[in-house]
């Protein structure tokens, strides 16, 4: 199997930032169409707002891997570092490109709907249920990342769209999980908004959230030891001699 060399570190930036520019671009701009073409049903809108994103998540997964890893989440980044995936020194870089990146998606996603190129979310997301959902989606998503990378590596974009698109259903929070994300909704205030004043508390739990993460699958894939084989009465035997 041949190995190809790690690119550069700007090339990999370059690449978090922009795979979560059109990541949040496709968050933001999906729930815009989805609420404008529902008629007031919510649901509809939920849906078309979900189906976009995991659809967007596949694409830009198989997209940039290979390049960056795909990350689009600064939790993933620092759960990647503390399990010895991605060196200290490159996750601040990738951070600060994450969340700018989330920044013009969402600058993006506003003005290709007409409307300011940023302004603040009223969209209230706030109270324990909300933040219980926020560590739930979190936890999940590091679980089905780690665990499909480990077992079939090509099988990852398609887990963590299938998961993410459950998760915009079978949590309270529709699933942020990811503080570049949460950050660049608080900036469009439109069906897939956050409060700004509710952000800092998601981006604890998501924090929170995968460093549970962390730990379960430091213990769940720790090496152990090799127990010595037992002999059998005949083996030590015949190993005595007559």
């Amino acid at each position: 199997m041949s190995h190809h060399p790690r690119p550069s570190l700007p090339r990999r930036v370059v690449a978090e930032g922009l795979g979560t520019a059109l990541l949040v671009a496709t968050v933001i701009g999906s729930g815009i169409m989805g609420e404008n073409l529902a008629g007031g049903n919510t649901a509809i809108a939920l849906l078309a707002n979900t189906i976009a994103t995991g659809a967007a998540l596949v694409a830009l997964i198989l997209t940039f891997g290979s390049i960056s890893g795909a990350h689009f989440n600064p939790v993933v980044t620092l759960a990647d570092a503390a399990l010895g995936g991605l060196r200290w020194r490159d996750v601040v870089p990738y951070v600060v490109a994450q969340c700018a990146g989330g920044l013009l998606g969402t600058a993006c996603a506003n003005v290709m709907f007409g409307k300011e190129m940023f302004f603040a979310s009223h969209h209230v997301r706030a109270g324990g249920a909300q933040l219980f959902s926020e560590l739930v989606a979190t936890f999940g998503l590091l679980t089905v990342i780690w665990g499909s990378h480990r077992s079939r590596p090509s099988t990852t974009p398609f887990a963590v769209a299938a998961f993410i698109t459950a998760a915009y259903w079978f949590t309270a929070s529709t699933s942020f999980a990811n503080p570049a994300v949460t950050l660049a909704r608080t900036a469009s205030d439109t069906f897939a908004g956050i409060r700004p004043a509710d952000a800092p508390a998601f981006i604890g739990i998501q924090v929170v959230g995968a460093a549970a993460a962390v730990l379960l699958f430091r213990w769940l894939f720790r090496k152990d030891p090799t127990p010595a084989e037992p002999q059998s009465v005949a083996t030590l035997s015949m190993k005595e001699g007559p």
